[in-house]
């Protein structure tokens, strides 16, 4: 049975914001929890008026099943305190640093620095885009837990919110002890015709997961939706196709661990130009800063932050990799707007027009293939089994 097929018929129980915290967080009684959400006008936090704007389903859902869940039940089933929400100024880009300033419902600004990050002992951030690196880096300064939730609509409240962890952390750590200690992977696009072939060098680095668990004391940010395998690239050559967000295709030309310049495979060319202007001007912007596989079984929800969750798929990202334990932090950027880490991911309903007909990985002396059109190979299923 196909990916598709086993997300179609599995059936996950309802939404509890409760349950999400326990099993994520497993919180001591009295700890203190806060949401953080991005708004493009901070000040419409004030007496919730963004609220009645039909154009903010994110916030709107960090409302009602996030700060709204914690008011009536969810903090007192878990004994934890606080329960406030604050917003801060969109930032426009996935895990640009957050802005300093943020409101509260009552008008009062306050500072992230200051009043926020060393006072609480859990803060979820519900936004636009995510804010990943940039909490995780405050974390490990303040001492406080998080998760990140940038996109989170129905279909990741009713699935992948509602998974159990423990299951979903097992599983992980069967796929990374069986692909952790890699030398290379490499993978083969198909666009028009033309296959393409992107290695990636690895140097038998320990691979890491995205479980979705939190538990420990110790400072620590979880994204959520949770499950992906993922290494931070030590080296990179060859090319891939690439879709832009306005559906033109490039094709990304990579040496030393960057892409270096891109050509036009279909659609605008004035994307592309843009795009070589950007690296030309801040190389850094091209380096490929992580390479990722999806471990679940679940439904396409539309937002990458799920759907690279989702075992079959395939990531690689540019930029910013900190948080992830590379060495690019915002500070090595020409532009700190252009900081960003932004993931690159290909899937059937994401890329149509581009089909990842293999990943192969080289480790302890064999090679092994890992996906073919978007299928976990019988090596990976077989970690499973």
């Amino acid at each position: 049975m196909k990916i598709s097929e086993q997300a179609s018929a599995r059936k996950f129980p309802p939404f509890s914001l409760a349950r999400l915290l326990r099993g994520t967080f497993a919180p001591s009684p009295g700890q203190k929890i806060c949401v953080l959400i991005d708004l493009e006008r901070p000040e419409d936090i004030k007496g919730f008026a963004f609220l009645t704007n039909p154009d903010l389903p994110i916030q709107r859902n960090a409302h009602m099943f996030i700060y709204e869940a914690l008011k009536n039940g969810a903090m007192a089933e878990l004994d934890l305190t606080g329960g406030e929400i604050f917003a801060y100024q969109i930032t426009g880009g996935s895990n640009l640093d957050l802005p300093d300033k943020a409101l509260a419902p009552d008008g009062k600004a306050v500072s992230l620095e200051h009043d926020v990050y060393p006072n609480y002992d859990i803060i979820l951030c519900v936004s636009t885009y995510s804010a990943t690196a940039p909490l995780t880096a405050f974390a490990k300064k303040h001492g406080f837990r998080g998760a990140t939730l940038h996109g989170l609509n129905q279909v990741i409240l009713s699935s992948g919110l509602s998974v159990d962890y423990d299951e979903v952390s097992a599983d992980a750590e069967k796929l990374r002890r069986g692909m952790t200690r890699a030398d290379w992977v490499e993978i083969d696009f198909l666009h028009d015709g033309k296959t393409h072939t992107l290695h990636l060098e690895l140097g038998k680095q320990e691979a890491q997961k995205s479980h979705g668990l939190c538990r420990g004391q110790e400072p620590d940010v979880a994204n959520l939706p949770a499950g992906e395998i993922y290494f931070v690239p030590t080296g990179a050559e060859g090319e891939f196709p690439m879709k832009y967000e306005d559906g033109t295709i490039g094709l990304m030309h990579v040496t030393g661990g960057r892409i270096q310049s891109a050509t036009l495979l279909s659609g605008s060319g004035a994307t592309v130009k843009a795009h070589n202007e950007k690296l030309a001007s801040d190389p850094v912007t091209g380096e490929l800063g992580e390479l990722g596989f999806g471990t679940q079984i679940l439904p396409v929800s539309g937002r990458d932050i799920q759907d690279e969750k989702i075992r079959g798929t395939i990531h690689v990202a540019t930029g910013r990799s900190d948080h992830l334990g590379g060495s690019l932090t915002p500070d090595k950027f020409a532009n700190h707007k252009n900081a960003t880490h932004d993931d690159i991911l290909f899937a059937p309903h994401k890329t149509p027009e581009i089909l990842v007909t293999q990943a192969r990985m080289f480790r302890n002396g064999e090679t092994q293939v890992l996906i073919e059109s978007f299928e976990p190979s019988a090596y990976l299923n077989g970690l499973l089994a």
